[in-house]
């Protein structure tokens, strides 16, 4: 697994507990090149958001904007797997 996936489990319970997992998924595989303006509003927020435990998971994020094919990669993810312990 790679090191930014790991995240991915806890994203998809957290976008299926709000009902939006299908919503980030079309998201994701339409918004194209607008992605990488959101990798940007990430990296923007770190220092507002602050240090520590979530900055890992921020740099995630924007790596994962950043890049369209593990952006295609998450959103299949997200389509496919469905939290076990939220069934």
């Amino acid at each position: 697994m790679q090191p930014e996936r790991k995240f991915w489990p806890e994203w998809a319970r957290f976008l299926h507990l709000w009902g939006l997992d299908n919503v980030a998924a079309a998201m994701l595989e339409t918004a194209g090149p607008l992605t990488i303006i959101l990798a940007q509003l990430v990296y923007f927020s770190q220092p507002l958001i602050g240090q520590g435990a979530s900055a890992g998971r921020l740099q995630a994020l924007a790596n994962l904007f950043e890049d369209q094919e593990e952006s295609r990669s998450f959103a299949i993810y997200l389509r496919e797997e469905k939290p076990r312990d939220l069934a």
